[in-house]
């Protein structure tokens, strides 16, 4: 199963007028990161970017000076996602500017069946919240301290992480047969079964005869209501 962990920032707020100034993803197959990622800085053919979302990115218009425009990276981007289901948080905001971006070259929308929205899996795992991306990764222990500001391909790193403890953490993901990913190679490694029965004899008494005689000798000093003799003729019946 190949699914992409992606992340875009954009000029602003309305996939109809704004558009994607930089999109971050990450590969992974049956659940493990393989090193494949896909990155740009895209130029946003003259639209300006809202105070409010640089606020939030740090992305200047001076940034994306001589960057490639969207349908100059169209065709790598789509290369990259072909045939994998699409993971991101807060997933119909960036699956909106997408769209907005493919209808533009007359290319087919991204089908809903193929987005999962990791905002959608975390309030439904953790109704009281919070679930932003930065409160997932304190939740799991995931290291966050580099992003002081949102950026595409480092969100996306971050989402991998917390995605596979969404859906059960690493030990999920391993099921009984382990995948190890190693670039475009898969080796499946079988995992031997092993059962667990009763031992066909006892261990011997690891006591000795001297400890059994200063054993005795001490329940016989704490008199006739000793604990100990009750258990003992306990065991005697």
């Amino acid at each position: 199963m190949r699914e992409i962990i992606f992340d875009t920032e954009t000029t602003g707020l309305d996939a109809r007028e704004d558009r994607i100034i930089e999109i971050g993803g990450v590969e992974l197959v049956n659940r493990f990161p393989t090193g494949r990622t896909f990155h740009k800085y895209i130029d946003p053919q003259g639209r300006q970017i809202h105070p409010d979302a640089q606020a939030v990115h740090g992305i200047s218009a001076d940034d994306l000076a001589g960057k490639p425009t969207f349908p100059e990276i169209a065709e790598e981007f789509m290369a990259f996602v072909e045939g994998a289901k699409l993971v991101a948080h807060n997933a119909s905001f960036d699956i909106n500017f997408i769209n907005a971006e493919f209808a533009r070259l007359g290319h087919p929308p991204v089908a809903s069946e193929l987005v999962v929205d990791t905002l959608a899996l975390a309030r439904r795992k953790h109704p009281m919240g919070p679930n932003s991306l930065d409160a997932l990764c304190r939740r799991y222990g995931i290291d966050n301290s580099h992003r002081t500001k949102h950026g595409a391909l480092l969100d996306s790193e971050l989402l991998a992480e917390v995605y596979i403890e969404l859906i059960g953490g690493k030990q999920a993901a391993l099921g009984l047969d382990a995948v190890v990913v190693t670039g475009v190679e898969q080796v499946s490694i079988e995992m031997a079964e092993v059962r667990i029965g009763a031992r066909p004899a006892p261990l011997p008494s690891r006591l000795s005869e001297a400890d059994r005689a200063a054993h005795s000798a001490l329940v016989d000093s704490m008199g006739e209501k000793a604990v100990w003799l009750q258990v003992a003729d306990c065991m005697a019946t």
